[in-house]
């Protein structure tokens, strides 16, 4: 019977303890699920606050974008208010000008009309003078009416060609004053609107170097480096003991430029052997191809010339590293491409071709040291090889007179070159052929007869001609001015124009006793 309770108790106390453990459990779970769905809850909750800062800041910036376009447009449309504006001065100028120039075209017809009235009656006194010479002659002479005739006739003539040179001399005075002042007009505005620097024409470049230790790294091994340099560049370089400074040595300004810029590159690297020279040169020739190209499109777009050939566009950029007489060759063929624009608008000349023409005047020069012939037949060549029209072949092979021009620009694009060769400072030259040049012209001067004395001033850019005045009338002297200027441009090469003065001074003496 004890046995039996023992029994019924020890059951109901595992019943009893089997469900106080198996609530726990359940208990714990539930805590566990709830902990679990909490966490859930608060990571929803952080992703939802992301998700909103994150739109913020889109907001933020698709604001900004929208306000930088919004200024962006501002400014292109004051840009183009500002171009409109100036064109239409521009064109309220070039009708005041057209409005002048039909007020001097009515003034010399008046000025014509005047003078063929004057003309008329001078020409009526003219036969009633030879009448009455005529009656004389026949009533005191023995000349018979014919001979009579002969003599007034050589008279008339002889007096005729004297008022026709002094005429003469009057009317060339006149028009060289009225074509010169017209012309200056035209050039000082082209040159107003385009100056361009002065510069220096250089042989060498100069790179700097961090320390002398360097100079023996560059050189390398029995020279090895060094050698590896100068037969990947095609340049020299000279290291001597000048501190602080290599130079590099060329003729062909890209390629001096690219041994310059392969050098700093391996300084600041640090290693120089043959291998790394190699390969650096060849990744600086690549960039440098880049870098020319770029700046032919910016030369291109400078002159306002558009649709040139890429090719024609890689050569323009190599004039950047290319000097004649010192004067930088690129820019010199802006300026003329500016130059022969600005004349061509103003003589009413198709403007388009004369910069297209002007800034490819000189192309030929970008290869002229590895092809024979003259520059303006290469450029030529070239401008027909790249697509470009005949009348701008004619002008670069004519712009130094070596064939003869087709078309009025191509005589724009000659005064353009010459002008902004001439300009003082821009061109360099050696002095030898500067006296040279002085003694050919006083030599030219000084065989003409009649002359004693020549000699040049302002650079060469005047010569004065003192000539007797018992050999030379003053009528013979404007002739002498013209034969002396037509023989300088037969015989010499010469930037920009000399000026011819013929001087004729006749001095006489008394004595008072």
């Amino acid at each position: 019977m004890l046995a039996a309770i023992l029994i019924l108790y020890a059951a109901v106390l595992g019943f009893v303890l089997r469900e106080f453990i198996s609530r726990n459990r359940r208990s714990k779970i539930t805590q566990e699920a709830l902990a679990t769905i909490e966490a859930e809850r608060e990571l929803l909750k952080q992703r939802h606050e992301d998700k909103e800062e994150d739109l913020k800041k889109r907001r933020k910036e698709l604001e900004k974008e929208y306000e930088d376009s919004v200024i962006r447009a501002r400014k292109e449309i004051s840009i183009d208010r500002k171009k409109l504006s100036e064109r239409l001065e521009a064109l309220e100028k070039k009708a005041d000008v057209l409005e002048n120039k039909e007020l001097e075209l009515s003034k010399k017809q008046r000025e014509f009309n005047e003078f063929k009235i004057k003309y008329e009656e001078k020409e009526l006194q003219v036969e009633e003078m030879r009448a009455k010479e005529e009656s004389i002659l026949n009533k005191i002479s023995r000349f018979s009416p014919k001979q009579a005739r002969e003599e007034i006739m050589r008279r008339a003539e002889e007096e005729c060609m004297a008022d026709v040179k002094k005429n003469r001399v009057r009317i060339l005075e006149n028009a060289r004053r009225s074509a010169q002042r017209e012309a200056v007009e035209i050039i000082a505005q082209a040159i107003q609107r385009n100056a361009a620097e002065v510069t220096q024409e250089i042989t060498v470049t100069s790179v700097s170097i961090p320390d002398e230790d360097m100079k023996g790294r560059i050189i390398g091994r029995e020279g090895r480096n060094v050698r590896a340099l100068e037969s990947e560049t095609g340049v020299s370089f000279i290291i001597d003991d000048t501190p602080g400074v290599i130079t590099i040595s060329s003729f062909d300004g890209v390629r001096r430029e690219i041994a310059k810029r392969s050098l700093e590159i391996l300084m600041k690297d640090g290693r120089i052997q043959p291998a790394k020279i190699e390969e650096v040169v060849k990744k600086v020739s690549e960039e440098m191809d880049e870098v020319l190209k770029e700046y032919g499109e910016e030369a291109a777009m400078d002159s306002g010339v558009t649709g040139l050939h890429d090719e024609l566009i890689f050569l323009l950029g190599r004039l950047r590293y290319r000097t004649s007489y010192g004067q930088n060759v690129l820019e010199h063929s802006v300026s003329v491409a500016h130059l022969a624009g600005v004349m061509a608008e103003e003589l009413e000349l198709d403007v388009d071709f004369a910069r297209r023409a002007g800034l490819l005047h000189d192309i030929g020069k970008a290869v002229d040291r590895d092809t024979q012939g003259t520059h303006s037949a290469i450029g030529a060549r070239l401008a027909k090889k790249f697509g470009e029209n005949q009348r701008v072949q004619n002008a670069i092979a004519a712009h130094h007179n070596d064939i003869s021009v087709d078309t009025v620009e191509a005589i724009l694009i000659q005064a353009a070159d010459a002008i902004s060769a001439s300009r003082p400072g821009a061109r360099s030259e050696q002095i030898g052929n500067y006296i040279k040049r002085m003694h050919a012209l006083e030599d030219i001067a000084k065989s003409f007869k009649g002359v004693y004395e020549a000699y040049c001033i302002s650079a060469g850019r005047e010569i004065r001609v003192m000539v007797e005045p018992g050999e030379i009338s003053d009528e013979g002297a404007a002739d002498l001015a013209e034969e002396c200027a037509k023989k300088i441009e037969n015989e010499l090469e010469y930037p920009g124009e000399i000026k011819v003065t013929v001087i004729r001074n006749l001095r006489t003496t008394g004595l008072a006793r």
